[in-house]
Parts: C-alpha cells; sequence; structure tokens
C-alpha cells in the first residue's frame, strides 16, 4: 500500500437540518505520481459532498480532502451513531483501494403533528372522530392523548389512550364524545373541545373540534305539541260546560218530533275506505369486481352432491358487518390485488391491505363505506408509451358505488399495467375521506384528506412516477 490516511476528525456530531466537516488527509507513500478519486459510501453518503473528488498527489507530498455532511430534519436522518466511510481508488493502482472509516452522531429532534378527521361532527347521543398523529421526527414517540373543554359538557372515551410511533409513521386514535345531557327540543348547540397530544417534558399539543348536538326532537314539533295540548284542554272544558244543556235541548226537540232515538241501522253505515297496497321495491343490482364477464344461463339438476361454492368475503361483506354493529358510524373497509398474490382479505379504518418490502404491485383496490352516502374513485396506472415520466388514467372514468356497495377500480387481468395511484372521494366530495400508501423505494406517504367545500372534491394517493407503484395503502373516513 503507498497511500497514508488520517480522518480528523475520526468522530463528529451534526444537527438534522445542520451541517458539520470532517477532513480526510493523505500522503502519496509510493515512488510515482498517482491521481485519487473519492466517493462517500454508507447509509449517509446521500448527505455527504467529498471536495475535491479528485486530487494528485506527487511521491511524499500531502493532500487534504473535506467531506462535509448534511443530514435533512426529516425522519430519515435516523438518531444516534451512523457509520462512514470514503472509498479511496488510486488510477494507477486502482485495485489498490483504501476505504478510511468514521463515525457520525446524528442528534435527535421531535415534531409532532395531529389532525382531527373530521374537524366537525354531528350527532344526538354521541361523536366520532378520529384523531390522526404523525411523527415527522427521527425518534420514536410516546405521547398520551386526552379529551377536554370548557364546562365538562362531554365524556371521552380514547382509544388507544397511549401511542408509540416510529419515526416517519402515523397512529389513528379512535374516540367516542358523549354529551352529558341530553337536547330532547330545540336546535342544535355547538359544542367547542380539544384533544392534547402529551409527551413526557414538553408543553401539550392541542387539537381543536367541534361537536354539533342535535335536539332530539326539533322546537317546532314542541311547539306544536303545546299548541295541540292547549287546543285539547280547551275543547275538554267546553265540552264539560255545554254537554248537559245539548243534551236537554236535543232530547225536548225528539220528543217534540216524535223522533225516535235509536241508532240506525247497520246497512245505513258507509263501508270503511280500501287498505292501501304497499309499493313494490326492488333490490340493488349486485356490483361486480373489475374486469368481470357476464354472467351464464343457469344449469339444470345436480341436486344436493354439487358443493356450492362459498360467496367471496369482498369490502361490502366487511363494511355491512361493521354498519349493523354501529349503525350510526363512518366506516371504510378494503381490500387490494396484489401481483402474484391475489385478492388480500378485507381490512377497515386504518388498517394496511397489501404488503410492504416484497416489491409487489397492486393491480386494483375493492372499496365499500357506510355512513358515508356513497364512494368514488379512479386509478392512476403505469403508461408504457409515456413520454413524460408520468402514468395516466388509461382512459378508465369514474367507478362509483353507494353505502354498502361494492366499488372496484384498477384491473385483475394478468396483463393490466400496475397501480400508481388513484382519486378517492365519498358524499361526493361532501364527506372526508383520508388515504396514506406505501409507494416503492419511497415508503410510506404522509396522511392525505379530503376537506369538504375546499379543493377539487377528491384526494389523490400514490406517485405520478412511471418507474414507481403502489405497494399498500390505508383508508379512513
Amino acid at each position: 500500500m503507498s497511500l497514508w490516511t488520517s480522518l480528523e476528525p475520526a468522530s463528529a456530531t451534526v444537527d438534522p437540518g445542520g451541517s458539520t466537516t470532517v477532513r480526510l488527509r493523505l500522503r502519496n507513500t509510493g515512488d510515482v505520481v498517482d491521481e485519487y478519486r473519492f466517493e462517500a459510501v454508507g447509509d449517509v453518503a446521500p448527505w455527504t459532498v467529498v471536495e475535491p473528488q479528485t486530487l494528485r498527489l506527487y511521491p511524499g507530498t500531502t493532500g487534504t480532502v473535506e467531506m462535509t455532511f448534511a443530514p435533512p430534519r426529516t425522519p430519515d436522518a435516523t438518531a444516534g451513531p451512523n457509520p462512514f466511510a470514503v472509498r479511496i481508488t488510486p488510477t494507477e493502482h486502482p485495485e489498490a483501494v483504501t476505504v478510511p472509516e468514521g463515525n457520525l452522531t446524528i442528534t435527535p429532534f421531535t415534531e409532532v403533528r395531529a389532525e382531527l378527521v373530521p374537524p366537525t361532527v354531528k350527532g344526538r347521543f354521541r361523536g366520532r372522530p378520529k384523531l390522526a398523529v404523525d411523527n415527522l421526527g427521527n425518534t420514536k414517540l410516546t405521547a398520551s392523548v386526552s379529551g377536554s373543554d370548557n364546562g365538562d359538557q362531554l365524556s371521552y372515551d380514547i382509544h388507544p389512550s397511549n401511542v408509540q410511533i416510529e419515526p416517519g409513521r402515523a397512529a389513528f386514535v379512535k374516540a367516542t364524545l358523549k354529551p352529558r345531557q341530553i337536547i330532547w327540543f330545540g336546535s342544535k348547540e355547538e359544542r367547542p373541545y380539544k384533544f392534547a397530544v402529551q409527551r413526557s417534558g414538553v408543553a401539550p399539543l392541542d387539537v381543536d373540534g367541534t361537536y354539533v348536538q342535535r335536539g332530539f326532537l326539533p322546537r317546532w314539533l314542541a311547539t306544536f305539541l303545546g299548541v295541540f295540548l292547549a287546543l285539547a284542554i280547551t275543547f275538554v272544558m267546553l265540552w264539560i260546560a255545554y254537554k248537559p244543556q245539548v243534551r236537554s235541548e236535543a232530547k225536548e226537540r225528539l220528543d217534540e218530533a216524535g223522533v225516535s232515538t235509536l241508532a240506525p241501522s247497520a246497512s245505513a253505515t258507509p263501508p270503511p275506505p280500501p287498505t292501501p297496497t304497499a309499493p313494490a321495491t326492488t333490490p340493488p343490482p349486485a356490483a361486480q369486481s373489475p374486469d368481470a364477464g357476464g354472467g351464464g344461463g343457469g344449469g339444470g339438476g345436480g341436486g344436493s352432491e354439487e358443493k356450492k361454492k362459498a360467496p367471496e368475503k369482498t369490502a361490502a361483506t366487511a363494511v355491512q358487518a361493521l354498519a349493523a354493529d354501529d349503525p350510526g358510524g363512518r366506516h371504510i373497509c378494503y381490500r387490494v390485488f396484489v401481483t402474484g398474490k391475489g385478492w388480500t382479505d378485507a381490512v377497515c379504518d386504518g388498517e394496511t391491505a397489501g404488503t410492504v418490502g416484497e416489491n409487489k404491485a397492486l393491480k386494483a383496490i375493492n372499496v365499500a363505506v357506510s355512513g358515508a352516502k356513497r364512494t368514488g374513485s379512479a386509478a392512476f396506472v403505469h403508461d408504457p408509451g409515456s413520454t413524460n415520466g408520468k402514468g395516466d388514467y388509461n382512459g378508465k372514468p369514474w367507478a362509483f358505488a353507494p353505502d354498502g356497495i361494492d366499488n372496484y377500480f384498477g384491473s385483475t387481468k394478468a396483463d393490466a399495467p400496475n397501480m400508481l395511484g388513484f382519486t378517492i372521494n365519498v358524499d361526493d366530495g361532501g364527506g372526508s375521506v383520508c388515504q396514506t400508501t406505501h409507494v416503492r423505494n419511497e415508503g410510506w406517504h404522509g396522511m392525505g384528506c379530503d376537506k369538504p367545500g375546499e379543493g377539487e372534491g377528491y384526494i389523490f394517493g400514490g406517485t405520478l412516477s412511471n418507474d414507481l407503484w403502489l405497494e399498500a395503502v390505508k383508508f379512513t373516513v
């Protein structure tokens, strides 16, 4: 080996978002002039700049190279010690590679973002908001969640009340708000409240929301019942006061006229009106999976010896079960078609559907909602003829389905293109839906939500790049 090297210092510390410099000294201990090329290697190499990248040294001379480390203030800059190295390749003897190593300590930082989904909930007896907590720091986040309001007008059932979130990940906390007093009559009332995300040793992060409590019966009905009761009492009092006089006068007139006071015969009473017939109802047609063919004709017998295939458990099957247990709630269930695996089991309300780290693309998604009126969606897919490096919607229109019915977008054909992303909304953009996606080589993207009354009435999830694809998804409403 005809090269001597030294890192000054061999260990350094840097804050995410800042920078630090380490000098590399080297001496040509050989007997010929040589040129050396430098290349940063290791996990911190993407944030490392080596200047100069080449250095020419005469025998017995010494040179200096500076390595500048600038980790970003993101979860990717893992807190703690991170080894680094620089590969030195001599031009005269390229096989004699030298790799000096050092240690870079990245200081920890915490950054938390929390958002209520939706920020306003309505109900007579309860409301069910969800709190999305994102860990944007580079260390694991441990926090507790609590709720409060002015006047102690609401009670809070929070699950889970304590969360642990890895860097770059998010957690969804479900809450049930219950008013301590029921509004039997009258208009709705707004009850502001807030959730506090409390971490040890720091001030809590407050997230404000509003619970709109509706009256059990409308005010006009209370007024109508009051007037009706007053009229009924007045009528009874008048009847009691004037009934004897009327009866006596009528009897006298009948006696004078010699008319019988017996009731008329049954044949003189008109018949009752006919009972109206309830209109016939037609059940909605069953939703078909994407690219499904038409149904064939029914065959003949086989009898009890034939085995009937069990019905497929789709997203609608799962969301209908949730709606039965929670008729007033909002839910979304979904499953995905994974390359080489087929349809996954249906999951609901923020759970993961798909694979992570297996490099398997999604081809189609099956979604169903309850309490959200209906859902609409379209698939953004790989475009082999792209000239700008992006995919497109492949000419496919939006697909819609009402509450409790399967909605499909994408394709399950063998030659179907990989799904890069999608657009989705609920209630034609009048309701809130949130999504987060896992994209090949990029990991989990941040959570995005469609905010009613703002934007274009839908939320896009995934990537536009033709070289990437979706691997997993999560949805909440």
